[in-house]
């Protein structure tokens, strides 16, 4: 079930979508953008996820004066920014080492369980990791690996969300997911790239905390 609302979004009530019935079934990547939102909802009903069209968002932050953050003051409930389609086709996991990460990995893969059955997943994590927090690593690389049909895990020393970004353009993925922390940097990469010649419209962004 989806709604409109107003949120304590940058940008206006009206492109976001709030979802009360999750997990969503198979076809949640092609409804995503319906207009037949509103229909029987559950009154009080927990919102569990926002959508909204990227195009409309960063056109709403091209009319400020400088990138904003998409969200005045990021709230629990995850937020996914989708292009010109929403695909669960080949998954980016921005793993930085922390509990925090973890558990936005893991509440993908349940929220979204019916949809990345078939999908192919790559796990980025830092060069190092302390020999306390490889458990956890391995953890997330078996928990990923359930879930979806084809799991790669690579090292890199990425320390900006614009390697990211650019690594999942790079490679094609069609969603990155990531810290609510990396907002602010995501609005003006995205803000810098937006129409130009290296965007890609097929990827989409997962933000949680």
């Amino acid at each position: 079930m989806q709604t409109k609302l107003d949120t304590q979004f940058s940008f206006p009530g009206d492109i976001i979508t709030a979802h009360t019935n999750l997990p969503p079934d198979q076809d949640f990547g092609a409804h995503v953008g319906s207009k037949s939102v509103g229909k029987n909802l559950i009154p009080n009903a927990t919102v569990r996820l926002y959508t909204a069209h990227l195009p409309k968002v960063l056109d709403c932050l091209h009319g400020l004066d400088h990138p904003k953050n998409i969200e005045n003051e990021p709230c629990d409930i995850p937020v996914l920014l989708y292009d010109r389609e929403l695909s669960f086709e080949r998954l980016l996991f921005h793993y930085d080492g922390s509990p925090s990460s973890a558990r936005i990995i893991k509440h993908f893969l349940a929220l979204f369980a019916p949809n990345i059955q078939d999908s192919k997943a790559t796990i980025i994590s830092p060069a190092f990791i302390p020999r306390s927090k490889l458990k956890e690593e391995q953890e997330i690389i078996q928990e990923v690996s359930s879930h979806i049909a084809e799991t790669s895990f690579i090292k890199f020393n990425f320390n900006r969300i614009g390697d990211f970004w650019s690594y999942a353009v790079k490679h094609q993925c069609t969603i990155l997911v990531t810290s609510k922390n990396n907002q602010a940097d995501l609005a003006k990469v995205l803000f810098h790239f937006y129409k130009g010649g290296m965007w890609y419209d097929r990827l989409s962004f997962y933000l949680a905390n």
